[in-house]
């Protein structure tokens, strides 16, 4: 798993960090109550499971996992929230994972249950449930090629329904329809993916992007959303999809599509569109995002209402197919702007910038957590209105791997 990957290497290279440091600041912090959660990888070589940690405020303040948290069972773990409910998911490589539910009472995390859930690499909230997918990186040997899909209830917390979708017809390539995300829009699903037909992700067709498109719950497919003016859809493991308030849907293309380990999409980083009701890509809407940002291409991004994104960004000179970019920008899709964002760490000074990140979607606020080289970690507070980022909450102890809110 890709991602569980980069987020070991950067935990040797913290570790690294703070221990080259010559202050080492061993200060208790004390609890900091509150209804945001934190996911925290202790700056640790060994015993790198996650801590659960609690704060009041993302702009100010300090919280720690020194004599603080709660440790997660298993050193590698995904995270939904929905709506009260934080659900702490353990990726056991290719078995069944541990999950835990919380809420909080009194700024506190509080267990509502256990249970085991299968391990997969997309999943997303879809009306009161979460629905998750894993899909194969190779053709079976004999019979159709099938991915797996589960559905977990967010009421009962516990996984209720399963089921198997053909994994090569999506593409109408012959290759594998490997998802990079899933999205509830309206009521179907949307699931964006990258056609495959090997396990290093090679493809023979990399100009081109499509979303299966999916009833729910039966998770029967309906057909492929198709577009040859963009590489394909978000990144692996990597939510490539926005909905806005007004229903249209939004994606990102990096343009990483590879063979043989080289980077073949003639087609520019951009962002399209697909307008709300329809299941066809706007052909009058398209953003080539390396014009807009001077020479970018996007890797991530976090959506804050109102048609406004913090935008994660790659030198285009550098992208690769799993480069996270380190520098932030404000991207406006109704205006089809990009501004980078100032007061945030330079991109030489930082060891890793947070994925999973958090807006009240306000069409304004972000908070993005950042590991640094000099061994401090931080949340920053983005302003879309100014394209500034200022430091808010500190954090003791390891590296931010998730920023959540719960109601």
């Amino acid at each position: 798993m890709k991602t569980m990957i980069t987020k070991a290497v950067s935990v040797l290279m913290f570790v690294a960090i703070l221990s080259s440091c010559k202050k080492n600041n061993k200060e208790n912090v004390p609890e900091n109550p509150g209804n945001f959660v934190l996911a925290v990888t202790p700056a640790a070589v060994t015993g790198v499971a996650d801590y659960l940690v609690t704060a009041s405020s993302l702009d100010e303040g300090k919280v720690s996992i020194i004599g603080n948290g709660v440790e997660q069972d298993g050193t590698y773990r995904y995270y939904v929230t929905s709506g009260s409910k934080f659900f702490s998911m353990l990726y056991g490589r290719g078995n069944p994972g541990a999950v835990t539910v919380y809420d909080v009472k009194d700024g506190k995390l509080n267990k509502l249950s256990d249970f085991t859930a299968a391990t997969v690499h997309a999943f997303a909230t879809v009306n009161k449930d979460i629905l998750m997918v894993k899909v194969p990186r190779a053709y079976a040997a004999t019979g159709p090629t099938l991915a797996n899909w589960y559905i977990v209830s967010t009421e009962s917390n516990r996984q209720t329904t399963e089921g198997t979708l053909d994994a090569v017809t999506p593409s109408q390539n012959g290759e594998i329809a490997h998802f990079s995300w899933i999205k509830q829009v309206g009521n179907k699903v949307f699931a964006p993916f990258f056609s495959i037909k090997n396990n290093g992700f090679e493809t023979d067709y990399p100009d081109f992007a499509g979303i299966a498109v999916y009833a729910y719950p039966s998770m029967q497919y309906e057909k492929t959303i198709r577009d040859t003016r963009t590489s394909f859809i978000g990144r692996y493991f990597t939510d490539g999809l926005a909905v806005v308030e007004n229903g249209d849907t939004y994606a990102f293309s990096s343009s990483v599509a590879q063979k043989g380990g080289v980077l073949t999409s003639t087609k520019p980083s951009s962002i399209s569109r697909i307008k709300a009701g329809t299941t066809e890509f706007d052909l009058d809407y398209l953003i080539n995002f390396e014009t807009a940002s001077a020479g970018n291409v996007i890797t991530d991004w976090l959506y804050l209402g109102q048609n406004k994104f913090v935008v994660h960004m790659e030198p285009k000179a550098s992208k690769g197919a799993y480069n996270v970019g380190k520098t932030l920008g404000i991207l406006d899709v109704a205006n089809q702007t990009v501004t980078k964002v100032t007061g945030f760490p330079i991109a030489a000074d930082i060891v890793d910038v947070t994925a999973n990140n958090y807006s009240p979607r306000d069409g304004r606020t972000g908070y993005v957590g950042v590991n640094l080289i000099d061994g401090t970690t931080w949340v920053y507070k983005i302003d879309a209105s100014t394209a500034t980022a200022t430091k808010g909450l500190k954090v003791e102890g390891g590296l931010i791997t998730a920023i959540q809110h719960l109601k």
